[in-house]
């Protein structure tokens, strides 16, 4: 159907919907089996028997499988199995990591998935856009983007930027008017809405006319298929990483096999030993590990109401110094109330909480009626016509649909027994000049039931006061002089000095004949009618968050649109403002050069009466001086700061879904404490990911030299090369997973940001990687020497004794990769999940040596008790002899 040609009300009826109500919830199910839902085709994902076979793709694993035919050609059937067995049991691991990050990521997916605003059964709900369907009537405004294909019903100043379908950048403005075009392009189409595309300007309500695959979008899907999943620089390094120990393990298979032929041993045998060697040098399970690390991480960040939609953020934000973030609705309640009204040199107080609309008007102490009193009535009467708020009741709750400021307006003339739909009754609105970041202002165009027109301006009081050539005074107009000027900013002053914020209200008086075609039109020579002042109490958890920051090396500073005087009362109030720290205003800032600002920057810590345009200035500014900078927004004018800073934060609720597709992380709960809640979550993946990586190298490390110091010394191998495979991938793995789980260390949130340049090795890493293997090695080799010269002719034993030395000496070394300083600094027990892996493991090594049928598979005898004596003291040495020089170090 030619939508763009009809008439409204022929849209409706071949649509079978109704504009007034919307689709009933049972229709819209219906439409959901007819047409499906509305989502573009992804490409085909790879299925999960692909999945399964990509983990053998691995050149160390291929290596292995070849070494395991020649096994089974030589007649060595038991260590062919075996091996297979081992390589089997590796890569369902791996599939089930992968799996479950995969699984993760798509949850993550459809969290951040868009929410529309879709008119059903009468009321407006939010629904995800793959919800919507066919005849659905949905409404938006600027920074959202549209879900679906729509026939516009409604427009406001409408502008939508339509470049990912038309490669035109230049916003186009929307009408509701039929075209008489038959064959229009894209581009022409002024009363269609598509797919895809983002409002830049004003507000609209429009019905669905296609979903999905049928959309504009659809046809042309493959700009929007999903990004490629992409890596972090932690995960890139770490592959590095993994190129230089292939390599490394390349050459020592070389050099083991060739001093081992050397010495006497038979080549198949020291074939076999050295593609274990390479397979002990090389991790394997590294970046599955890294992977699942990540994707537990994003998922524990969802449960703190954060989402992370990059993954390189998480990394990033153990790096972060300097969080820049909104006042109102972040730090906090967002749920603004009036308190004070001024009107012509009188001042009203009112009382009550949130959004209830119950509460009572003073005037000093006495309680009086708003009706007997008509500049506070005409002001209430203008502040709830002039705004596109909702408040609606849910049982005994009332709750907001829209801007958190418009909303104390509504609840404040409810209050006083007015109500929206009462006031549409006597009023009708004909044109709107919706709110805008750079005037500060909205307007409306309204006609009373006597056909008088009014314009009626609501908007920051000082911008306000600039517009108005009259103020009403004791219930009449009159010029508003120099005198009059000065009492009104002293009223604004008075207010915002109570950490109040202030919005102004103004009204003309227009012809009925009067077309104003601009808000330059409208908003000018006014009449200025007062002033209502209300305050965003703090969030209470915020204060103990700026708090916890400050001792973590990262600074907070706040950024808004509110007057100097309320920034500075409240970040006073929650810790931000200190003596020694600066205020700066948005004239003084846009004054600067961004040279100029960085020059001062470090100072300050309020940026008061900003424009959303000035936060790039800033996080500029700040990453000049060398800081990582997390900058939060929410509009589509912050959508540039949230993308340049390090740390883009977009708020989940009052968000638009241009400042979210900006962004690297959305807050759910729109709370600073959740920034500060991921950044130490940021932190401990960090940590944990370091964690493993110490336990797996050293563990490579230890197994590496045992062998070497055997062959240097001509002594027998002490480990036979299933019993390395065994070691590697099987025993490692559990602890190593959940070292990735660890909770964060007490003081993880009392130190500096990390270096953004920090290597994998720093902070004595890479010391503790070689020491602690070297020591692993040498206690290992030492116990195969006790037991073998004791009893030349157990060779088996020996090497029986030395692999169980060698499990015990990782098992109890995976408790110290726990702390950066010392395995006595933390409980053994803080990590349940690391308890239960490392009995596990040690379960599957005691099988392994006394589990008879698994005996010649392993080159396994039982052990002695005596022996485990030996074993346990041995294995001990490498984490408790540098636990020892901790303390020494400590008391000295």
């Amino acid at each position: 159907m030619k939508f763009h040609e009809m008439e409204l009300n022929q849209v409706e009826k071949a649509l079978e919907t109704d504009f007034t109500s919307g689709l009933s919830q049972e229709e819209s199910a219906k439409r959901i089996k007819r047409y499906g839902y509305n989502e573009l085709e992804e490409g085909e994902k790879q299925s999960a028997l692909l999945l399964f076979f990509s983990q053998f793709k691995d050149f160390m694993v291929l290596v292995l499988l070849a070494a395991t035919l020649i096994s089974g050609l030589l007649g060595e059937y038991i260590d062919a199995i075996a091996i297979i067995a081992i390589v089997i049991i590796n890569g369902f691991l791996g599939f089930f990591q992968e799996r479950r990050a995969e699984k993760s990521l798509q949850a993550l997916k459809e969290l951040s998935a868009p929410q529309v605003s879709v008119l059903r059964d009468g009321s407006w709900q939010k629904l995800p856009s793959k919800e919507i369907v066919l005849g659905d009537v949905i409404k938006f405004s600027s920074g959202d983007r549209i879900g679906a294909d729509i026939r516009i019903i409604q427009s406001n100043s409408l502008e939508i930027e339509e470049s990912a379908l038309t490669g035109e950048s230049v916003p186009v403005s929307k009408y509701i008017e039929p075209l008489n075009n038959p064959n229009p392009g894209i581009g022409d189409m002024e009363n269609t809405g598509f797919m895809g595309t983002m409002i830049t300007r004003g507000s609209g309500v429009g019905v669905v006319i296609a979903t999905g695959m049928d959309t504009a979008m659809g046809q042309i899907a493959g700009l929007l298929q999903s990004a490629e999943s992409q890596e972090t620089p932690l995960q890139r390094r770490l592959e590095q990483l993994g190129k230089i120990l292939i390599t490394v393990a390349l050459l020592l298979t070389v050099l083991v096999v060739v001093v081992g032929v050397i010495q006497g041993h038979e080549l198949y045998t020291m074939f076999l030993a050295g593609v274990s060697l390479a397979v002990a040098a090389i991790p394997e399970g590294l970046p599955a590990i890294v992977t699942v690390a990540l994707s537990l991480g994003v998922q524990k960040m969802i449960k703190q109401n954060a989402i992370v939609r990059k993954l390189p953020a998480v990394e990033t934000l153990g790096c972060a110094s300097v969080i820049c973030s909104d006042k109102t609705g972040t730090m906090t309640q967002n749920k603004m109330t009036v308190t004070h009204l001024w009107s012509g040199g009188n001042t009203w107080t009112v009382d009550g909480v949130g959004y209830q609309p119950q509460g009572n008007f003073y005037r000093g102490e006495q309680q009086v009626s708003p009706s007997e009193e008509k500049a506070l009535q005409q002001m209430l009467i203008f502040g709830m016509l002039c705004n596109q708020a909702d408040i609606i009741q849910n049982d005994d709750d009332y709750v907001l649909d829209g801007d958190p400021t418009e909303g104390a307006l509504l609840v404040s003339a409810m209050k006083a027994g007015f109500s929206r739909t009462k006031l549409l009754e006597e009023f009708s609105i004909i044109k709107e000049f919706p709110f805008d970041s750079s005037r500060k202002m909205m307007s409306v165009q309204v006609k009373d039931k006597q056909g008088r027109h009014f314009i009626v301006t609501k908007g920051a009081p000082d911008v306000v006061l600039g517009v108005c050539e009259s103020i009403l005074w004791d219930g009449r107009t009159q010029y508003l002089n120099k005198s009059s000027q000065e009492t009104v900013q002293g009223a604004i002053s008075d207010l915002a000095s109570n950490a109040l914020r202030t919005i102004a209200i103004a009204y003309k008086p227009v012809s009925a004949s009067t077309v104003l075609l601009s808000e330059q039109e409208a908003e000018k020579k006014l009449t200025f009618i007062g002033i209502q002042g209300m305050i965003d109490p703090p969030r209470p958890e915020v204060k103990e968050a700026v708090k916890e920051c400050k001792e973590a090396g990262i600074k907070t500073v706040m950024i808004t649109g509110d007057h100097v005087i309320t920034a500075k009362a409240i970040a006073k109030e929650l810790g931000i403002l200190t003596n020694k720290s600066k205020v700066l205003d948005g004239n003084a800032l846009a004054a600067m050069s961004v040279e100029e600002l960085e020059a001062i920057v470090d100072d300050v810590s309020v940026f008061a009466r900003v424009s959303p345009e000035h936060k790039l200035k800033i996080v500029n500014a700040l990453q000049n001086r060398g800081h990582i900078v997390a900058m939060t927004g929410d509009g589509v004018n912050d959508a540039p700061a949230i993308k340049a800073a390090d740390i883009g934060v977009a708020m989940g609720i009052t968000g638009t879904d241009v400042a979210k597709e900006a962004s690297a992380l959305v807050l759910l709960d729109d709370n600073f404490a959740t920034i500060k809640a991921a950044i130490k979550e940021g932190r401990n993946i960090y940590e944990n990911i370091r964690k493993f990586v110490r336990y797996l190298l050293a563990s490579n490390v230890g197994e590496i030299l045992v062998m070497l110091f055997a062959m240097i010394l001509a002594l027998p191998l002490p480990l036979v090369p299933i019993q390395i495979l065994w070691v590697n991938l099987v025993t490692d793995g559990l602890p190593a997973m959940a070292l990735g789980l660890d909770r964060p260390e007490e003081n993880v949130m009392k130190r500096g940001p990390r270096s953004p340049n920090e290597g994998v090795f720093s902070r004595g890493l890479g010391w503790k990687v070689v020491s602690r293997g070297f020591l692993i090695g040498l206690v290992t080799l030492l116990a195969f020497i006790i037991v073998y010269h004791n009893d030349p002719n157990r060779l088996a034993y020996a090497q029986t004794v030395a692999f169980a030395t060698l499990v015990m000496a990782q098992l109890i070394h995976v408790f110290d990769c726990r702390s950066e300083k010392s395995v006595l600094t933390r409980n053994p027990f803080g990590n349940q999940y690391l308890v239960w892996a490392v009995v596990s493991s040690l379960l599957l090594v005691l099988v392994v040596i006394y589990y008879p049928p698994l005996q010649p598979i392993f080159h396994t005898l039982p052990i002695a008790a005596k022996d485990w004596l030996l074993i346990l003291g041995l294995s001990a040495i490498p984490t408790f002899l540098l636990a020892g020089t901790f303390l020494l170090r400590k008391t000295k």
